[in-house]
């Protein structure tokens, strides 16, 4: 599993991994209403084509929120992925535009573009110095969560000893909420979600988590961290990741983990991120890391990305049609889809 890092784009991921919804079936609602999607992981390759998103813009997607770096990832790599994904978006500004403000994201939604951010998935990458969120937030980060799986001097990781925030983490959240950044919680100890949720005086987000009551995964969120985060205003999106759904990846069983958060917080304070990563066949951990520590077994299963069954984005038409065969109403669908996320974002967002 283990790769240099390339320097030569890839095209992979760009095939669709299940047919889409012909666009004639698509809910009116869908069709117009801001879709949100929490997050994606594209290759995190200096220069990468990043034609896949494309996958996306056809899905009818208005917005994603894509990683460029994890707690593994030097601060050198990371640079040099925000660097092509910049470039890259700025030489296909006629179907994509890097959003700077919500005023982006609606211009991408009347244009037919994909509106694009970026997330960090760990804080290792900050290398313990403050300036350096501002300097993210100003190459396009606008959300970020503090530990990938495993402990670190800011924060603690689901796999790791429940550790909560350090002195020097609760700084950090202070400045992320200060330099208009989202504050997210996925991959996080119970304990550093539930000190981030108390520190934060913005709204905070699980990018993309489901329900640990319906799957018993360590990556899941419990009934308190689920009604933690909704009394900061902030949002769960519920992931389309294989083991975090449990049995099958079928959209009923999304729309399961929706229903629970809804019951738990309520229609405002739920929202969707699949967590699609393209070009599966790509490893982005470093020579030399085990991936055993980053993604250890849980009840005696590994979690090999080769094998792992992920949401494509082809799907969300029909998570927002399922909703509403659920009997969800067009303003809930709404909201769900990316309402919800437009107004965390407002209040986040600098």
């Amino acid at each position: 599993m283990n790769k240099p890092i390339a320097t030569q784009p890839s095209p992979k991921g760009v095939t669709a991994t299940e047919p889409l919804l012909p666009q004639a079936d698509w809910p009116q609602i869908y069709k117009d209403s801001i879709i949100w999607d929490a997050h994606a992981c594209l290759p995190l390759l200096p220069n990468y084509d990043c034609r896949a998103l494309e996958r996306h813009r056809a899905a009818g997607a208005t917005y994603v929120s894509v990683n460029v770096g994890m707690d593994f990832n030097p601060l050198s790599q990371c640079i040099r992925v925000i660097a092509g994904f910049r470039d890259w978006i700025a030489k296909h500004s006629e179907h994509y535009l890097l959003a700077e403000s919500l005023a982006d994201v609606t211009r991408a939604k009347k244009e037919g573009k994909l509106a694009v951010t970026f997330d960090l998935e760990g804080s290792v990458m900050l290398e313990d110095d403050l300036a350096m969120l501002g300097l993210f937030r100003d190459l396009g980060v606008r959300q970020m969560h503090l530990a990938y799986n495993r402990d670190n001097n800011i924060a603690g990781g689901c796999f790791g000893k429940n550790q909560g925030l350090t002195k020097l983490g609760r700084a950090v959240v202070e400045e992320i909420n200060r330099v208009g950044i989202i504050m997210d919680c996925s991959h996080s100890a119970k304990q550093t979600s539930l000190d981030v949720m108390e520190v934060s005086t913005k709204p905070v987000v699980f990018s993309h988590s489901n329900a640990k009551a319906l799957c018993d995964h360590p990556r899941n969120i419990d009934d308190e961290q689920i009604k933690a985060v909704g009394r900061t205003g902030g949002i769960v999106a519920v992931t389309g990741i294989g083991p975090f759904l449990g049995s099958d990846i079928e959209t009923d069983t999304i729309i399961r983990h929706v229903d629970y958060m809804v019951e738990k917080i309520g229609v405002a304070h739920v929202g969707i991120g699949i967590d699609y990563s393209f070009d599966q066949d790509h490893s982005d951990l470093p020579e030399g890391e085990d991936p055993a520590l980053w993604w250890p077994k849980v009840k005696g299963v590994d979690f090999d990305f080769s094998t792992v069954r992920f949401v494509s984005p082809e799907r969300l038409p029909d998570i927002a049609a399922g909703l509403l065969r659920h009997g969800y109403k067009d303003a809930d669908v709404a909201a769900i889809m990316g309402g919800n996320f437009m107004r965390v974002a407002g209040a986040c967002w600098r």
